[in-house]
């Protein structure tokens, strides 16, 4: 039978998320199951990323939540990818988009990988990744991935939002349908004989018991970490940013409908569009740069001056050795972090709490699949990081010693560097991602988006063909701007939504 008690320590955007699933699965009437979130309440949301893949979208979907109830309240946008600006200056355009996947898509993905595959014979081919795909079309027009009822494709999207007032919705949604909301400041965790965890203790002294922990305590690791012990593993080695300051710009435009990710001297810069202002961060890494330097660096960016107020955030980069140890699971900054680049974080939360929720009921709601749970989060990370990490080996700048470094590094996980070997080599990249059981959510199409944006290509050295262009002969581009028409502005949307 389900447990009976869950105290989920944390709350946030991660805490709130898995309040609300496990309430879904498990907080039946009759169920004798409780839910408790404890968190300290004088500690602030991080909110570093404010902005989502289409994983959220069919987490509203699965709680039974509808657009118009949450996203005028958290300040939301709608999201269709990601625009990378100034990562690879030896490409031939000084930006590329990596939309998010539609159905749309399908009548189209073929053209493009038999394009990039040309174009890495030699053939001089157009590959951009924004053209042959309709989130690069929709965000180019500014055009919200919403669809009147006669189209009939389905469209994935993501969101951006304010990540405190997200958390302060799914809180409300969360005890509104039982759960119990717990303020307390907690200072450790006491175990049981048998090494399991059996009460958070709170700095009053006050034990709070259950059967299952989650731990969405962010950084601090307070019951994976700290109470059990789990070993952390880093991936400094190929990551080097482990620092961010952060600061709002006013809205003074429609918003649009993609994130920016623009390089800065020593890592990048993000740009969310919000209903009522932007939010931009800088992400950088402390070996390379000091925090006052990263603020003024920012501050020019932005053309604000020393107006307006930053904050500074640390972080680490890198995942536990288990995400489910014992009777706790690990969700959120607590099990690891892959930085903000790509919007990973909530995508890792969402996957984690839906997997453990499987796999605890399929093994009879014994640990009977918690091997098998570990071995699945730790794939999806790690498939993550091969993609994240691939931004920075990828870059062709040259202006600063950070991206020198990053261009040069040979710290990679062999995963990636298959990846790479066989891309260059112009074998079936789709073919190695599926020799190795790539389960992230950056599959084929979406590592030909991040290697054809950065020009990962040899130099056009074929004779001109008149028989290699698909995007020409498949007519791509009257078939995208032809679906097009049936979306309206992200201003007329959010108008009337």
């Amino acid at each position: 039978m389900p447990p009976r008690r869950i105290v989920i320590l944390g709350g946030g955007s991660a805490g709130w998320i898995t309040a609300n699933l496990m309430a879904k699965a498990w907080l039946a009437p009759g169920s004798g199951c409780t839910i408790t979130l404890v968190e300290a309440p004088d500690i602030a949301t991080i909110g570093v990323g404010e902005g989502s893949t289409p994983s959220l979208k069919r987490f509203f979907e699965v709680i039974g939540i509808a657009e118009r109830d949450w996203m005028p309240r958290c300040q939301a946008t709608y999201k269709v990818g990601i625009r990378f600006d100034g990562w690879s200056p030896q490409a031939p355009w000084r930006g590329y988009s990596h939309p998010f996947i539609t159905q749309v898509d399908v009548h189209t993905e073929e053209a493009f990988i038999l394009n990039c595959r040309n174009r890495r014979l030699g053939y001089d081919v157009p590959v951009r990744p924004d053209d042959f795909l309709l989130g690069g079309v929709l965000a180019a027009e500014d055009k919200a991935p919403i669809t009147p009822p006669h189209f009939p494709f389905r469209m994935e999207y993501g969101y951006h939002f304010d990540a405190g007032l997200l958390g302060d919705f799914l809180r409300e949604v969360a005890v509104g349908r039982g759960v119990v909301h717990r303020p307390a400041r907690v200072v450790g965790a006491r175990r049981s004989e048998n090494g399991d965890i059996a009460a958070l203790v709170t700095d009053t002294g006050e034990e709070i018991a259950a059967d299952i922990f989650v731990d969405c305590s962010g950084l601090a690791g307070l019951l994976m970490e700290r109470a059990l012990g789990v070993p952390f593993y880093s991936y400094a080695s190929m990551l080097f940013n482990d620092a961010a300051v952060v600061m709002p710009t006013a809205m003074d435009r429609p918003p649009p409908v993609e994130t920016v990710s623009t390089a800065m001297s020593n890592g990048w810069c993000w740009t969310i569009p919000l209903r009522h202002r932007f939010g931009n961060g800088y992400v950088y890494s402390r070996d390379c740069l000091s925090a006052d330097a990263a603020e003024a660096e920012l501050r020019g960016h932005l053309g604000v001056g020393d107006a307006g107020e930053a904050r500074h955030l640390t972080f680490r980069v890198g995942q536990l050795a288990r995400h489910w140890e014992r009777n706790c699971l690990a969700v959120g900054l607590s099990q690891g972090f892959i930085e903000p680049l790509e919007a990973t974080a909530l995508h890792v939360v969402l996957n984690t709490v839906e997997l453990f929720i499987n796999h605890y009921a399929q093994g009879d709601f014994t640990d009977r699949h918690r091997p098998a749970f570990n071995e699945a989060i730790t794939a999806r990370i790690d498939g993550v990081r091969d993609y994240i990490v691939a931004h920075y080996k990828l870059n062709t700048r040259a202006d600063t010693e950070y991206w020198r470094r990053n261009a040069a590094n040979m710290a990679l996980p062999d995963s990636l560097l298959h990846l790479l070997d066989i891309w260059f080599r112009k074998g079936d990249l789709g073919a190695e991602l599926a020799r190795q059981g790539q389960v992230s959510q950056f599959g084929n199409l979406s590592w030909h988006c991040l290697l054809a944006g950065y020009g990962a290509f040899p130099p056009v050295s074929e004779a001109a063909r008149d028989d290699v262009d698909f995007f020409a002969e498949r007519r791509i581009a009257t078939f995208l701007h032809g679906c097009a028409l049936n979306f309206r502005s992200q201003a007329e949307v959010l108008a009337v939504g």
